[in-house]
């Protein structure tokens, strides 16, 4: 990858004082392609899809079809109508959650490690409907412990939802193992990739997943933009979790006629600008490819590893192989609270990166743990921004660690 290529792409780069971002696990940065791409909507063409007949509308309508096919073909979805767009992945997670015809004392599998995204659905329907929740146990290590998944499953789960890759310390979960046993037990697969999309290569057809959601601002893409992937049949029965204008038909005053997969989810006005920046968000990874933006993070994150590996006031988040963290690197110093370095961090050499419990309270207080620092590494990164970093970070080692 030319890295200094792609970094011409992000005008916060280009500040004659170095910006290094290392936050893009929380919200990546966007190149000017995205930018452009949305304000070509707002300038040539700023019409409703679907609504209108006029060429604007038609002109939207076009650009709407060719992002969402974009996405199909990135996710190696087979049909586009599986496409939602949604304005996040914490919609997405819901829309499944909440849409799914879930009844008292049907179980559902998550595991020790989710984001609150994948959480928080899933006590609300504890408390209002009456199911049942377990949780698979990560190992010592940090990682996904397979056998601890097994002892979860029986007959009575109705639905696996997990993350694909955490956000906490960058662990990847065995997803075709875990999509296999819970088919066999006749449970429906959701999986949380707003992580793993952005890093790797999804293809849907051979991990057979019934529903795959993301976020498309962790990719180079807009905020308030996410997808909702969902199998053909599932959608069919799946309720919608918002309703109204452009999801119907027809309406009389005592009925409506819901319209098919994909318009059926997508009530009220989208955000056009918003889905045409994300399928220039998609193409831009795609021209780059997403073996070399694996290859690229797992290089970066064994650098900032390797160069901070002797500093005994530092305390990683396991697992501590970095190619078993993806773009992720999650440490505390000894005697500082995690907000304490990100400040220093950014005003002793402009360094940002995210701090605090990364919304995965219990993850964090079942293990007596008050949160860590998070620096995530994405395309635009390079040796010097690692560099930069880990000559900084043994700097508030040195000085400020107890």
């Amino acid at each position: 990858m030319d890295v200094a290529r792609v970094r011409q792409d992000f005008k916060l780069l280009q500040k004659e004082e170095r910006v290094v971002y290392l936050d893009s696990a929380c919200q990546s940065l966007r190149p000017r392609q995205v930018v452009e791409a949305m304000d070509e909507y707002y300038y040539d063409f700023p019409a409703c899809s679907g609504r209108s007949v006029h060429r604007l509308a038609t002109q939207v309508s076009f650009k709407i079809d060719e992002a969402r096919e974009k996405v199909a073909s990135f996710l190696k979805a087979s049909d586009p109508s599986d496409i939602i767009f949604t304005k996040s992945c914490t919609e997405s997670l819901n829309l499944v959650a909440k849409g799914l015809d879930l009844r008292k004392g049907d179980t559902i599998v998550t595991t020790d490690i989710e984001q609150n995204s994948n959480h928080v659905p899933w006590l609300d329907l504890e408390r209002r409907v009456g199911i049942r929740r377990r949780r698979s146990r990560s190992t010592e290590d940090g990682t996904f412990d397979i056998e601890s998944f097994k002892a979860c499953m029986d007959r009575t789960v109705k639905v696996v939802s997990l993350a694909h890759m955490n956000n906490v310390n960058g662990a990847t979960v065995p997803l075709r193992e875990v999509v296999e046993i819970a088919h066999d037990n006749g449970a429906l697969v959701m999986v949380d990739g707003a992580q793993s999309a952005p890093h790797m290569k999804i293809d849907l057809k051979t991990l057979d997943v019934d529903f795959f959601c993301m976020s498309l601002h962790k990719m180079l893409g807009p905020s308030g933009m996410g997808i909702m992937y969902g199998r053909s049949g599932l959608l069919r029965t799946l309720r919608p979790l918002i309703s109204g204008g452009g999801s119907v038909l027809e309406t009389t005053y005592d009925s409506d006629t819901p319209l098919p997969s994909p318009e059926r989810f997508e009530a009220g006005l989208l955000n056009y600008a918003g889905i045409i920046g994300s399928g220039a968000a998609i193409s831009y990874l795609e021209k780059i490819g997403m073996d070399e933006v694996t290859e690229h993070t797992r290089r970066l994150n064994t650098r900032i590893t390797s160069g901070l590996k002797d500093v005994q006031k530092i305390d990683v988040l396991r697992p501590l192989a970095p190619d078993k963290r993806g773009s992720i690197y999650s440490f505390n110093v000894k005697g500082l609270r995690s907000h304490d370095v990100a400040m220093i961090l950014d005003e002793m050499s402009r360094i940002m990166i995210r701090s605090g419990n990364h919304c995965a309270h219990p993850y964090f207080t079942s293990r007596g743990i008050d949160g860590c620092a998070r620096a995530s590494l994405y395309i635009y990164n390079d040796d010097k921004d690692c560099d930069i970093f880990v000559d900084s970070v043994k700097k508030v080692a040195e000085t400020f660690a107890s």
